[in-house]
């Protein structure tokens, strides 16, 4: 030995870690395979493009999570939209369950409420046993609210379905602590957290919401959020997607490696406070 102090290994964590692929927009999938796990993310996020994921993508993608050893949390994004299934959301769910991924996440910009239901009621069915279908609210699309997507999860009463809590949208959209109370468990396969202003941008204000929800996030702990009673009412070991979209991040951290090590370090700290609050530590 040579007498030097040996840094101490990171205590355990009540609940994975995973790295939301939003917080690289400009990455490749590659990259964020890698850094998430340079940073020790439980798990990574991946964006797919159906037009741009070749077979050479596949190829690269399973390559990088068997050399890292990074399994996948959720590929994105479903979007629905008005009219006929779109194809591309079928391979998104293919490339989802080709990668192992636990999730996909889909979020709807149909205004007719029964056509979301029956889009995503097919997904489900494509998705079986292999991978889960998620439906995420917010202010910015047609099923704006919890209340609202807890009625589609009833009609579809599939399984496969899962519904997904993005802590900023929940709140931005009026949710409640009661309402996230009430879920069932097996509604919940995943969450996303991070942290803003609180009051924020204006409910009423759409493109305000968005400018937020892609530039204005913070780090967990730093804005006014109520994180702390919502991590509280969450599913012991549920996994967590940490959804910093941030400007001031992306500035300050132009290397992707060092961006997602900050993510790491933070919401590391922040998980284990909050944790020892409820007896979860």
């Amino acid at each position: 030995m040579n007498g030097a102090r040996q840094p101490l290994p990171n205590p355990p964590l009540p609940n994975p870690l995973c790295m939301a692929s939003g917080i690289m927009p400009e990455a490749c999938p590659v990259e964020l395979v890698e850094s998430a796990a340079s940073a020790g993310f439980d798990y990574g996020g991946m964006w797919v493009e159906p037009a741009d994921w070749t077979d050479r993508t596949m190829r690269e993608v399973k390559a990088a999570m068997r050399a890292t050893g990074l399994p996948l949390i959720d590929v994105e994004v479903v979007w629905l939209k008005p009219g006929p299934p779109d194809p591309q959301h079928d391979r998104i769910v293919d490339i989802g369950m080709e990668l192992g991924a636990r999730n996909v996440l889909c979020v709807s910009s149909d205004p007719d409420s029964g056509a979301t239901r029956d889009k995503l009621a097919r997904l489900a069915e494509r998705a079986g046993g292999d991978i889960r279908i998620n439906l995420e609210f917010g202010l910015f699309t047609e099923v704006r609210t919890l209340a609202q997507a807890s009625a589609v999860l009833r009609e579809i009463d599939h399984p496969a379905m899962g519904l997904l809590i993005d802590a900023l949208h929940w709140r931005r959209s009026g949710g409640t602590l009661a309402e996230v109370a009430e879920l069932p468990d097996a509604w919940l396969s995943y969450v996303q957290l991070c942290d803003a202003p609180d009051p924020g941008a204006d409910p009423e204000d759409m493109q305000a919401i968005l400018e937020e929800a892609i530039d204005g996030r913070l780090p967990m702990g730093a804005g006014g959020l109520p994180l702390g009673p919502l991590y509280a009412l969450l599913p012991p070991g549920l996994p967590i997607a940490i959804e910093e979209r941030s400007q001031a991040l992306r500035d300050n951290f132009p290397d992707l490696r060092q961006r997602a090590a900050e993510l790491m370090r933070i919401s590391r700290g922040w998980l284990h406070r909050e944790s020892a609050l409820v007896g979860r530590g």
